[in-house]
């Protein structure tokens, strides 16, 4: 059979930032409402969309679930593990899912309640393009031709930042050079998404950054409209509002709302949720036993929410806690507030709160990371917790969701910038953020927080770190950007817009838009107000603590480094890793060993510490002629004693060298087990050290060869004597 009779394939083709974009449907997962298979240099990755036909009744949000998976064949590989199958998704799969999700999530029709599932399943992986962009865009062309309401299409694109210049698309290895890592998505209107780590660049190169991304990706929405004009399925029917919801609107505009804007003059948060709740309810009475306008409510009621805040704020500029546009919260940073953590702190921002915890490690505590660009070892984690009594609540608590895992990795991105290499530093750093308390972006809490408890530790952070969130609210031309924005305020506003950054620049900025009207020059007064509020949080940071600790904290391993020839690493790790297992229990200590000779030792008792280097030092010292060593007897013969002295070396006394006298029998002077002090007196060729007891005095190890006679020390007494 000719494949053309089986399949009806579509493909387009772009040139893209030096490399060819293929979208290519029809062939593959023909039974999806969209499937398209894109590939971008030797990485490919297939997006499905399915979406039920009809909403489940009752429904007052859009039901979508967006699902990254790596598989091991796409680099090659097997999976570890005792299954050899992919298992939960890894970090990175949960950070995919999530950032897709971000930008397409605002351009499905406000009135699409079908239950949606897109999944996104990388096929290959050339090691040089990731697959995250390309999933994007896939999705992007899935969704355009599945038939369900999506304004779209998105296109996105990665920017590096090397030596002045913008890479878009940069590969792996440019990525790793650059002082930006920054994913933009949007369409052709504006920008939708925006996830990026950089190294204090200033707000003007950051947004450069992103308008030169959005810039590069318009070839591609370009291609998605003309591979959807010959392949798109007709969009589905939607239904006008219904009149029952038109009628619930409009009395709850004439009956409710005078009411609702007085709940929402309560400035403290849970008292004005308890306000609104009651408003909501004696509201909901407006409509008992009108089941059409009952199902209506939920939805109509949080329009009328909206419409009081953000009305109120654009009229008056006051907020719902009484500030105005600029200003943020009152700040209170604590450090020090747990004694036996090696760093901790706890930063209050308002009704937002975060107990932030440091605490360092060794080599042996590094986070071992399986990727499919190969496995490597992570010494910095961040953890955020969202506990449900952090906002009043009771439910169930279970492992960390989608939201807590994106939330750590924004913080770790706005952190890491400012730590020091493991060069300077040798410890493994883990932070674990717990929100006590949240009114709006306990991420940013985070950051602060995080930057408190490591300086609390002692970790020589070049600068102070602190993050805030931005706000916006826009009607026609009117628009007002918040500052240090509420939860309510996130909720029912138009942009979420997170940077955080020290007092020379930005280390990561985070950006969310609910709408496509956004401009390059809102986007140029968002972060112009948030580097004011930004400088003003550090501010407050310094009144806790200004910089890190002059050293780590007392609780804390004290770790030392140096470095040993690579001959040697056998010899202190022994046969079975017995020599290195036996200086660590009887020191207490943690050594890590790694490949290039070099060797941390940890120890929080600073005496075990210099234990354990002295002890490996002597293994891998070489035998200096002339010099007098500690030693102990570990074997006799008739013509001499063997002496250990420099870890595992061994030497030889002797007979005629064991006392200044003359010795019948080896035993009348030494038995195995006792410690002596030897000599060096050579070394042959074959690398066996000649040692010598009788010019040594064995009670202060005194040299005493060139003394008189007279002078020296008398010999030990022979045995029997």
């Amino acid at each position: 059979m000719d494949m053309s009779d089986m399949f009806q394939v579509f493909r387009k083709e772009v040139e893209w930032a030096g490399r060819k974009l293929v979208l290519e449907t029809g062939k593959i997962a023909r039974q999806a409402d969209g499937a398209v298979l894109a590939t971008y240099g030797g990485t490919t990755v297939l997006a499905t969309v399915v979406f039920e036909k009809r909403p489940k009744p009752g429904l007052d949000f859009f039901p979508l679930t967006v699902n990254y998976q790596e598989k091991a064949f796409a680099a090659g590989k097997i999976p570890g593990g005792f299954f050899k199958r992919e298992g939960r998704p890894s970090e990175k799969e949960v950070l995919t899912s999530r950032l897709i999700d971000r930008p397409i999530r605002p351009l499905f029709h406000e009135s699409f309640r079908n239950e949606t599932l897109v999944v996104i399943t990388t096929l290959a992986h050339d090691m040089e393009n990731d697959p995250d962009i390309v999933s994007l865009v896939a999705t992007s062309a899935a969704l355009t031709i599945s038939g369900v309401p999506f304004m779209g299409p998105i296109g996105a694109a990665r920017v590096a930042y090397i030596d002045g210049k913008y890479i878009i698309n940069p590969t792996l290895e440019e990525t790793e050079k650059s002082v930006l890592d920054l994913v933009v998505a949007g369409t052709t209107e504006g920008v939708l998404m925006v996830e990026s780590e950089a190294k204090e660049l200033s707000e003007e190169v950051m947004l450069t950054g992103v308008m030169e991304g959005h810039r590069s990706f318009q070839p591609v929405i370009e291609a998605i409209i003309q591979l959807a004009e010959h392949c798109a399925k007709e969009p589905l029917p939607l239904t006008d509002p219904s009149e029952a919801s038109a009628t619930v609107a409009t009395t709850l505009k004439a009956e409710m709302r005078g009411k609702l804007a007085e709940a929402y003059a309560e400035t403290q948060k849970l008292a004005r949720q308890t306000k609104v709740g009651e408003v909501k309810s004696e509201a909901k009475k407006l409509f008992e036993g009108k089941d059409a306008e009952l199902a209506a409510f939920g939805e109509q009621f949080g329009n009328l929410e909206a419409d009081v805040v953000r009305t109120a704020i654009l009229d008056t500029g006051k907020r719902i806690d009484g500030r105005d546009t600029r200003t943020v919260r009152p700040i209170v940073a604590e450090v020090g507030v747990l004694p036996r953590a090696h760093g901790s702190s706890l930063f209050t921002r308002g009704e937002t709160q975060a107990l932030v915890v440091a605490t360092l490690g060794t080599g042996q505590d590094e986070q071992i990371i399986d990727a499919l660009e190969g496995e490597y070892r992570e010494n910095f984690m961040l953890h955020y917790n969202f506990p449900p009594y952090s906002v009043g609540e009771v439910r169930r608590m279970g492992s960390p969701g989608r939201r807590e895992i994106g939330h750590g990795k924004l913080a770790w991105r706005a952190i890491r910038p400012m730590l020091p290499g493991k060069d300077k530093f040798p410890y493994t750093i883990r932070i674990v953020s717990e929100i006590t308390e949240s009114n709006g972006s306990s991420s940013m809490a985070s950051v602060c927080g995080g930057s408190l408890s490591l300086m609390d530790a002692g970790v020589p952070m070049e600068r102070p770190v602190a993050g805030i969130a931005m706000g916006l609210i826009k009607e026609g031309d009117r628009f007002a950007v918040l500052t240090d924005i509420l939860g309510d305020e996130d909720h029912l506003g138009d942009m979420d817009f997170k940077v955080a950054g020290t007092e020379k620049g930005i280390t990561s900025l985070q950006m969310d838009i609910k709408i496509t009207s956004i401009t390059e020059e809102i986007m140029k007064v968002a972060l112009g107000q948030a580097k004011d509020g930004r400088i003003h949080i550090l501010g407050e940071m310094a009144k806790g603590l200004g910089g890190a600790r002059e050293s780590v904290s007392q609780n804390a391993p004290r770790i030392t480094q140096f470095t040993i020839p690579k001959d040697k690493i056998r010899e202190v790790i022994g046969t079975g890793g017995k020599v290195i297992r036996e200086i660590t229990e009887t020191t207490g200590t943690k050594i890590d060993i790694e490949d290039d000779g070099t060797i941390k030792v940890a120890a929080v008792d600073a005496k075990q510490g210099q234990a354990a280097i002295d002890w490996i030092k002597g293994i891998v010292a070489e035998p200096e002629v002339g010099v007098v060593y500690n030693g102990k007897v570990v074997k006799t013969v008739e013509f001499g004693a063997f002496v250990n002295f420099l870890g595992a070396r061994d030497g030889l006394v002797h007979i005629s060298e064991l006392a200044p006298r003359r010795v019948a029998k080896v035993t009348d002077v030494v038995k195995e087990g006792d410690q002596v002090k030897v000599k060096v007196l050579g070394v042959d060729d074959r690398g066996k050290v000649r040692l010598s007891m009788k010019v040594v005095d064995q009670e202060t190890g005194e040299d005493i060869s060139n003394k008189p006679k007279d002078e020296a020390a008398p010999a030990a007494p022979a045995a029997g004597e």
